[in-house]
């Protein structure tokens, strides 16, 4: 029994040493002085080594996190927006990859059906908002008023306005409500957007990326930046503020990004149990059925 404790214990102080280690991370981010060169390989290659061991000890803390929620009844909520091709998606999907779905979902919802554009405008998130032992994502959300909607003509001036005046009210409802929110913006620079959006033209496993709205939109930067700016400045509020996150080094980003987040939630890590697989049953009386089973080709 006191064997089995300790290794609870020493499995435990694993994991919160791996927090801490995320904590110290952004905090010597935060810190380093870029003149100084200590941070001189933050923007350079990321090896696929390093950063597929980098983001595994992540999504092993993602793990921890999870069960925090569900031992809790904690409600998170995590926001990702972002210049198109700033690699939200990807970001989304390491988030969600080792984590149960029953506790973590993604929302990405469709163009608002004719019902939908008659409601009030933030009705149809809020249906998707967390409760409790949950965690929601979503990819893209209620800002669309404040960046696309706005650039692409789909609202008027004044029902942007109206919407960046509201935002914050609403988040801070969410927020007393017990909600951790989250809100990122995802940056990438216009030559490294070029680059993605040619690489989606020319590349056939990447074209179901690219629509028309995205080639529309490319030639909108500074109106995207206008919107982006006037968003920020009026919803970057207290209780629900704005996490910039640089993306042009996807890997980095991704890390980066999770590293942040965990470091954003007050979870706190649970000893695993240690577990042994029980003994298989004899086999008594059963025996293998002579059936014309179907068994799919196997070419590989």
């Amino acid at each position: 029994m006191a064997d089995k404790k300790n290794s609870d214990k020493k499995n435990a102080d694993k994991k919160n040493a791996a927090k801490k280690n995320a904590e110290k991370k952004n905090a010597d981010s935060k810190n380093a002085d870029p003149a100084s060169g200590t941070d001189a390989d933050a923007g350079g290659k990321l090896g696929r080594k390093q950063y597929e061991a980098e983001l595994a000890t992540l999504q092993g803390e993602l793990v921890a996190l999870q069960e925090w929620v569900k031992r809790t009844g904690a409600k998170l909520c995590i926001v990702f927006e972002g210049r198109d091709t700033a690699g939200k998606g990807g970001t989304i999907k390491r988030i969600v990859e080792r984590v149960s779905p029953r506790v973590f979902r993604v929302v990405a919802l469709p163009s608002p059906t004719e019902r939908e554009k008659s409601q009030m405008y933030m009705q149809r998130y809020l249906a998707h908002f967390p409760a409790a032992g949950e965690v929601v994502i979503f990819d893209r959300s209620w800002y669309n008023r404040a960046g696309v909607e706005r650039v692409m003509g789909f609202c008027t001036p004044e029902q942007t306005d109206d919407f960046l005046r509201l935002a914050p009210l609403v988040e801070r409802a969410m927020v007393d409500s017990g909600i951790i929110l989250l809100k990122y913006w995802l940056e990438v620079s216009e030559e490294e957007q070029t680059r993605r959006l040619e690489s989606r033209i020319n590349d056939p496993r990447k074209t179901w990326k690219l629509s028309a709205m995205d080639i529309e939109s490319y030639g909108r930067w500074f109106d995207y930046s206008r919107a982006r700016d006037a968003m920020f400045q009026a919803t970057d509020v207290g209780g629900a503020p704005w996490y910039i996150a640089d993306t042009d080094n996807k890997k980095r980003g991704r890390l980066n990004i999770i590293s942040h987040l965990l470091t954003q939630v007050p979870y706190e890590a649970e000893p695993v149990p240690e577990v042994t697989l029980p003994d298989r049953q004899e086999p008594g009386d059963y025996r293998e059925p002579k059936l014309t089973l179907r068994h799919i080709p196997t070419p590989f």
